[in-house]
């Protein structure tokens, strides 16, 4: 029969196709055009129904047959192109593992919030909270609150910076220990690291700077708890080698007031050529002193039965000290290779 013999035709060019193809993609071309919806084989199966019942049983027979055997080579050789492709892949995609993995750079601290975390993870560890205030502050908390009334020279000697309705950039953080007293009764046991504000610029001296304040506020504190205090924080951030040394001194609102001087950790007053401490074996390192009476009448806290002792340290001053830096305006210009030193 012709039907039979175009039947068979189709089948070996298929076969033929099946054997030739080189890629899946050429495998799947093959299948469309020899068992497709428009495949001329297809056409001939849905023919069938149009012959006579001898023709119809033959015709079938013989295109299922053929259909059959070239979904079997299509299988077998889609079976064996897709182990090749996927064995080329793995090539191709292969990682030597021996190659040294591509860097992520890391992130680094800025030395004085380096500082900062020491200094207030030690007071913390004491069992001091953290407090916080605005910066933007009033004549009254920055000034008033703190002995120095309108006309006094400190005002001066700050070089503020004015804004409007009356608010100040504040030029310590001694505000936040005002409104913390305000705030709750003692005991009072807090430090108060932030940013404050002065007009100044110089190798030692920027017009905006971090400070770091303390305040403990209790029944019997002395000055000797105060020294104990910040010799143990000067330990915990300079080495345990390292002693202090008060100074008579004289702020507004502690009486008496001293600084705090700190035996140079770099040559221990040995070396006349000494980088850090110049030769002197010392360095000042922050002001403190016993909250003046008058402070704490200001604050509701009757001085009669508590005392305090307040502090006030400047971190990055002190990271220049620990790390050697010769100007301060190297931590505010943002420059990434002095950032990665440390």
């Amino acid at each position: 029969m012709a039907v039979n013999g175009r039947i068979e035709e189709l089948k070996n060019a298929a076969l033929s196709a099946v054997r030739g193809a080189e890629s899946t993609a050429a495998l799947e071309d093959a299948r469309v055009r020899y068992l497709g919806r428009s495949a001329e084989l297809t056409e001939i199966k849905k023919s069938i129904g149009t012959l006579s019942p001898d023709e119809r049983k033959e015709v079938g027979r013989s295109a299922n047959l053929a259909s059959r055997e070239i979904e079997g080579a299509l299988e077998a050789k889609t079976a064996q192109l897709s182990a090749g492709e996927r064995e080329e892949r793995l090539r191709a995609e292969a990682v030597d593992v021996t190659l040294p993995g591509v860097p992520h750079p890391r992130g680094n601290l800025h030395p004085s919030q380096r500082i900062i975390d020491e200094v207030v993870d030690f007071f913390v560890g004491l069992g001091y909270g953290v407090a916080e205030g605005p910066e933007a502050e009033t004549d009254y908390y920055n000034f008033t609150a703190l002995g120095i009334p309108p006309g006094h020279p400190a005002r001066t000697m700050q070089d503020t910076f004015f804004l409007d309705d009356g608010l100040v950039l504040r030029t310590h953080t001694s505000p936040v220990q005002v409104r913390t007293m305000l705030s709750q009764p003692p005991p009072v046991y807090v430090v108060c690291p932030g940013r404050t504000y002065r007009r100044d610029s110089d190798p030692t001296h920027t017009p905006m700077f971090h400070q770091i304040e303390g305040l403990a506020v209790d029944r019997g504190l002395t000055l000797g708890h105060l020294k104990g205090t910040l010799a143990a924080m000067a330990r915990h951030v300079f080495g345990d080698d390292v002693t202090v040394r008060l100074r008579p001194s004289y702020f507004q609102f502690t009486e008496p007031s001293v600084e705090l001087d700190v035996s140079c950790f770099r040559c221990g007053g040995s070396d006349p050529n000494c980088k850090v401490c110049k030769g002197a074996g010392w360095l000042e390192m922050l002001g403190a002193g016993m909250v003046d009476p008058g402070v704490l009448e200001e604050a509701g806290v009757d001085p009669e039965e508590y005392t305090g002792f307040a502090f006030g340290m400047g971190p990055d001053r002190m990271a220049m000290a620990k790390y050697g830096i010769p100007d301060l305006r190297l931590f505010f210009e943002g420059d990434l290779r002095f950032l990665r030193q440390f």
